[in-house]
């Protein structure tokens, strides 16, 4: 076993005995593997697998049923695009476009320096503020195309 194996297994093994004999903790446990790093890894996830004796083919049905989990490595900040239908009717998919031109990236993706990932929603929950991006844990409403650019900025320093 390698040294970057051996610390994967100490941290993975962390986690795994932080909900010992609790009943139902494979999400949480999966929770906390992505928080640790970014996302899912299949070498990390084969760990708990092993770990928790439960099938790999449960942690990865898991994995892909829950959008918040992800499977490939994600970027420091995470735009979601919503295209519901208060934002799309108002330019949602023309910012969509703006954010996957600059970033040169589709939805789904994440730039190759890590720092951008671009998704879309159907619903952000704030269709008053139409269209709208939320970046992280921050909303911008009444976005346009026109600001994809500067709203970029301010987390590219």
């Amino acid at each position: 076993m390698s040294m970057g194996n051996r610390k994967v297994d100490t941290k993975v093994t962390k986690i795994v005995s932080r909900y010992k004999n609790k009943p139902g903790a494979v999400i949480s446990i999966l929770e906390d593997i992505q928080e640790a790093y970014g996302y899912l890894p299949k070498e990390v996830l084969e760990q708990v697998s092993e770990k928790l004796d439960t099938p790999l083919s449960r942690l990865f049905s898991m994995a892909t049923f829950y959008s918040a989990f992800s499977l490939k490595p994600r970027g420091k900040h995470t735009l979601h695009v919503c295209l519901g239908t208060a934002c799309h009717v108002r330019g949602g998919s023309r910012i969509l476009k703006g954010f996957s031109h600059q970033l040169g990236i589709k939805p789904g993706d994440t730039t190759e320096d890590r720092k951008f990932t671009l998704e879309t929603v159907r619903c952000i929950g704030c269709c008053s503020l139409a269209p709208v991006v939320k970046v992280n844990n921050d909303t911008h409403g009444y976005t346009t195309a026109d600001r994809t650019q500067s709203i970029l900025a301010k987390y590219k320093r």
